[in-house]
């Protein structure tokens, strides 16, 4: 089967920002977006929501290029006032023209 190497972008945040974030990854150029509930605890703690610790995990399939302007973004905007993390990692997709 044919893959086009991309950047798989993960963003795990407070789910007051699940809204903002999601138009932001947009606004940067991501094609498409996956959100699903997390929960857990960091260098910060646990995060104070209801109920303690939830969270939301945004997936973002993206080329290089987007990729690194979410993670610089989400790097400036939010990880001095919010419980926040961002990884990339490398992934081969299949239908490649939809994500980069």
């Amino acid at each position: 089967m044919h893959t086009v190497p991309a950047k798989l972008v993960t963003i795990v945040a407070e789910p007051v920002l699940e809204d903002r974030l999601v138009a932001e990854v947009h606004e940067l150029g991501a094609r498409g977006h996956t959100v699903t509930p997390s929960h857990g605890s960091g260098s910060r703690g646990m995060r104070a929501s209801d109920p303690p610790g939830a969270g939301v995990r945004i997936e973002v399939v993206a080329s290089e290029t987007v990729a690194d302007r979410i993670l610089e973004h989400v790097a400036t905007r939010w990880f001095p006032y919010y419980a926040v993390i961002a990884f990339v990692a490398d992934v081969q997709v299949v239908r490649g023209e939809k994500y980069v």
